[in-house]
């Protein structure tokens, strides 16, 4: 006698659902993870590119510059904070974002960056 293999159908709902849940995560917080790396690296090649006695106003022109090439909208010069750290200018960031889901259930993710050696803030 042979056996039967394969998913049942509520199985395959199951499943699918799973899926589906993770996918739309996926696709929902993908842009906003890879805004925040676009930021990141966009602090470390300012603090890296400018001198340890440029002032607060040229390093975030400089943190826009690089914020332009990588089309960041989001997220402004404004938004740095700008202090020094021995003889090294340091960038740090601390900001929120909200992704709506589905309704009124939204998803809140916390982005904290810095270019400090140490990597405290």
């Amino acid at each position: 006698m042979k056996y039967q293999r394969g998913v049942s159908l509520s199985g395959l709902l199951f499943w699918g659902a799973i899926f589906g849940v993770v996918a739309m995560l996926l696709v929902k917080v993908a842009p906003s993870a890879i805004e925040y790396y676009k930021v990141l690296k966009n602090a470390k090649a300012t603090a890296a590119s400018v001198q340890p006695g440029t002032t607060v106003p040229e390093v975030r022109k400089a943190f826009a510059k690089y914020a332009e090439v990588d089309h960041l909208v989001d997220f402004k010069p404004e938004d740095l904070e700008v202090s020094k750290e021995g003889n090294q200018i340091v960038l740090s960031f601390d900001y929120e974002k909200r992704i709506p889901l589905f309704a009124n259930v939204s998803l809140l993710i916390n982005y904290k960056g810095t270019t400090s050696a140490s990597g405290k803030d």
